[in-house]
């Protein structure tokens, strides 16, 4: 039932949905306190208010947006508050009091210092607001001063509001005590703090302390664009949960031949981007990106299909291209949207394919197979398990935006697949990695990954101990505690590296300071490699693994294991550069042959049903090379889905954007030639004035 109150209430811990309660409860509370009435039971309920409204913004709980919507907004809130106290006031007989008309003026008066200060926060905001946001670029003719110190303006209305806790206390104690001079002290407090804050805002509002207008930075960075004149483009749009798909490319765009260029849409994904030696500019308003001088850019890539691509794809001048996050045999890897692009670049073979079954308006001419650049850190299987135990790991894809029950197998085999490999009678080490998105959509896959979440905790529990394990944990400690070690260590050094600039910056000051420094990017690149390695040191071999956050990454986790189950996603696809075994389950239970007809990347699986009675097939094939019945399919179906490994991916995915850049450069030559021509054709076609004007004199 609580679990449920705080599914429904869309709050992240119990915590929280008490802190709501205390807050509900509080009101009436505090009018029964005013009405006996009891300053001490007042002062006492009123505390317990103020502490939870405190919480639940620190938490920025769900909750506080809610209650602003059901008109008990914070400000209301405080209102209440000092209303309850004047009533207080008056049931203790103090109506008649100075103290009572100045704290009833008081309180007046500091809510008409809310408006100045709301003004102020307000006009600071906005007016430190670039029209875009940047990294990696050098806009230091741009003038960019320091934002206000982040305790001025970080939740700045419920700080000014909070203000009032000196008049409130202090009226409280004058009227326990019975003496007023405490309650002028606090109410005066309370008014001096207000202007002390307003004051210290101020001074954010002069000229020399301001953001250049939109004007003058959009020149700054059309200017920049003339000077890095960049040849090739990622542009990027989505939503929140959706930045990994820019960041599997960024490898790939600092590898690139030209002079490569992040376009972003959303300034919420910036922040989320992995540190890149590329340039990026994030554009929110599409007539600022349309506006934009694109002239040198040649070729423009797209990694997911949204509509705010089409901002882009006006420019006739580029050649578009999609690329996609991945290579699967999901209706979104054939999305008829597809036919917009002058191209389509797909891994192997078998996007082509796909795109000829579908039949979705993509020529086949326009579809060119480059292979996937990023898999190049995913190692090549040894043909025997990497630990003395073998290491499956179970990715099933998120349920997707309907209810086929082919999308994940998370829902109806999931527990059933976990329970197997738990209790295999060859022990195995299980890595679960859920699907970013699991349960964004569906609650019953969140509640199922729960309890897959929980089982794998529990064996792991089991296993520590289990005599068959405990005396290899005991003899693992000291390595597994200086690995720990290491991990802090680097941990605070990415920290400290990723803290460039002073803290509490804005948007505006981290653009500012987001120069490229590839000492800096390749430190960070080899303290990420040391965490890796010093994570998998700091586990055993035999211990149960649950990996949800984004390190380690997926492909660490391709690397420390021998076989995978899944779902038809491109997590196949890319687990198949590995060339280990794998299964995939035919969640719908269309039957196996059927289920490899329609899924190309299931013809070299061991198919599952929901049952998972067939994972023994798989288990086997990983033990022993010679039960190893589907290894030539794989190598096949490889081949077929990544393309060949020579010349390598990364070498073809460069040749691409060399043939396409000469496409696009003769095709805008092309068209300034006949658009030269047609007007030195309209200028022949002109007759000649002189004659005529002679004989009109």
């Amino acid at each position: 039932m609580i679990s449920t109150a705080i599914r429904l209430a869309r709050v992240g811990s119990l915590s929280e949905l008490a802190a709501a309660a205390l807050i509900g409860l509080g009101y009436p509370c505090l009018m029964i306190a005013a009405l006996l009435p009891n300053v001490w039971l007042f002062a006492a309920i009123g505390a317990v208010a103020y502490t939870a409204d405190w919480y639940l913004h620190r938490k920025n709980s769900y909750l506080i947006n809610r209650l602003a919507k059901v008109r008990v907004g914070v400000t209301i809130r405080f209102l209440l508050r000092q209303l309850l106290l004047v009533l207080l006031l008056a049931r203790e007989g103090l109506a008649e009091t100075t103290l009572f008309y100045l704290a009833v003026a008081g309180f007046l008066a500091f809510y008409a210092l809310q408006a100045p200060h709301s003004a102020l926060t307000t006009l600071i905001r906005m007016r430190r607001s670039l029209p875009v946001s940047f990294r990696n670029i050098d806009l230091r003719g741009v003038h960019i001063p320091d934002a206000p110190p982040k305790a001025l303006r970080n939740r700045a209305a419920e700080k000014m509001l909070h203000l009032d806790i000196p008049a409130m206390a202090g009226v409280l104690l004058a009227a326990a005590l019975n003496r007023d001079d405490i309650g002028y002290a606090g109410i005066a407090a309370t008014l001096a703090l207000a202007l002390l804050y307003i004051a210290a805002l101020a001074p954010y509002l002069r000229h020399k302390r301001r953001v250049p207008p939109a004007p003058e930075v959009l020149e700054a960075v059309s200017e920049w664009l003339r000077e890095y004149r960049p040849t090739v483009v990622l542009y990027f749009s989505g939503s929140s949960e959706s930045a990994y798909q820019a960041n599997m490319w960024l490898e790939t765009m600092e590898n690139i031949e030209g002079r490569p260029l992040i376009i972003m849409r959303e300034r919420g994904l910036v922040n989320k981007l992995h540190p890149t030696t590329v340039p990026v500019i994030c554009v929110p308003g599409a007539t600022h990106l349309m506006n934009m001088d694109l002239s040198t850019v040649r070729v423009a890539l797209y990694p997911a299909n949204v509509g705010k691509n089409i901002h882009l794809l006006r420019v006739p001048t580029i050649q578009h291209v999609f690329i996609g996050h991945g290579d699967s045999d999901k209706l979104a890897s054939v999305n008829p949207y597809s036919k917009v692009y002058d191209e389509v670049w797909t891994a192997g073979r078998a996007g082509r394919d796909r795109y000829a079954l579908a039949d979705v308006g993509v020529r086949d001419d326009d579809i060119v197979e480059v292979g996937r650049p990023q898999l190049a850190p995913i190692q090549s299987w040894t043909g025997t398990p990497k630990n003395p135990i073998p290491t499956i790991i179970y990715a099933p894809t998120w349920e997707g935006w309907d209810d086929n029950p082919g999308n994940t197998s998370l829902l109806l085999a999931g527990e059933n697949i976990i329970t197997r490999l738990l209790t295999a009678e060859q022990p195995v080490r299980v890595i679960y990695k859920p699907h970013p998105f699991t349960g964004i959509r569906d609650k019953e896959a969140r509640v199922i990954h729960k309890r897959i979440s929980e089982m794998v905790r529990e064996a792991t529990q089991q296993r520590a101990t289990d005599p068959r394990w405990a005396s290899l944990a005991e003899a693992a400690k000291p390595a597994q505690e200086a690995a720990r070690a290491e991990m802090t260590r680097i941990e605070a050094e990415l920290a400290e590296l990723a803290g460039t600039g002073r803290s509490g910056r804005d948007g505006a000051e981290v653009s500012r300071d987001s120069l490229a420094d590839p000492v800096r990017l390749a430190r960070i690149k080899e303290l990420r490699a040391e965490w890796n390695s010093a994570y998998w040191r700091s586990t055993g071999w035999w211990e149960h693994l649950i990996v949800t956050g984004a390190e380690p990454k997926l492909y660490d986790c391709f690397n420390e294991s021998d076989a995978m189950v899944s779902d038809i996603s491109s997590v196949v696809s890319d687990f198949m550069a590995s060339g280990k075994p794998y299964a995939l389950t035919d969640s719908a239970e269309l039957g196996a042959e059927e289920f490899k007809r329609q899924n190309t990347a299931a013809r070299a699986a061991v198919i599952l049903s929901n049952s998972a009675v067939e994972l023994d097939a798989l288990l086997a094939a990983v033990a022993s090379p010679e039960r190893d019945l589907l290894a030539g399919d794989r190598r096949r179906l490889k081949e077929y889905l990544l393309g060949p490994d020579h010349p390598t991916s990364m070498e073809r995915f460069n040749d691409a954007v060399r043939e396409l850049t000469a496409e696009a450069e003769a095709r805008n030559q092309g068209v300034e030639r006949r658009l030269s021509e047609q007007g030195q054709g309209e200028l022949n076609q002109q007759p000649d004035a002189g004659p005529v004007a002679a004989a009109a004199e």
